[in-house]
């Protein structure tokens, strides 16, 4: 009887795009914001060089994500959609737990209790880092 249920609820593919278009947007909003790169405003002391890279990498993931999204309803290029969403969901991760560190917590569970957004988003990009365009 259950499976009878379960077998009548519509299946819908699609679901990975209502988590990739917010971290589409918040990337992006994110980016923008520090746009153009100074260092001057950095939250902490970073060079240059490391400043620019979280910069052009949240731009670059959120671009990277719809990109990679897109590319991958095409049937034949699905696949350099699911590298790129991959990448892209790297890069997020790699962003927010250098944004985590930096941050400097006591512990563990504080990051967990009490940095929810940054756990959020680096949940997110591991999501796709992991599982890529695959429904």
């Amino acid at each position: 009887m259950l499976k009878n249920i379960v077998n009548k609820i519509p299946e819908f593919c699609m679901t990975h795009w209502l988590l990739r278009i917010p971290l589409i947007v918040v990337f992006l909003q994110q980016g923008m914001d520090k746009w153009p790169i100074d260092v001057n405003d950095s939250p902490v002391e970073l060079t240059l060089l490391v400043w620019s890279v979280v910069v052009l990498g949240e731009l670059g993931a959120a671009v990277g994500l719809l990109v990679g999204g897109i590319i991958g309803l095409q049937k034949y290029w699905n696949e350099l959609g699911d590298i790129i969403t991959r990448f892209s969901g790297i890069t997020i991760a790699s962003i927010m737990t250098g944004v985590i560190w930096t941050g400097e917590p006591e512990s563990f569970t504080d990051v967990i209790l009490y940095d929810h957004f940054h756990v959020l988003l680096w949940v997110g990009g591991m999501y796709f880092a992991l599982r890529g365009n695959r429904t």
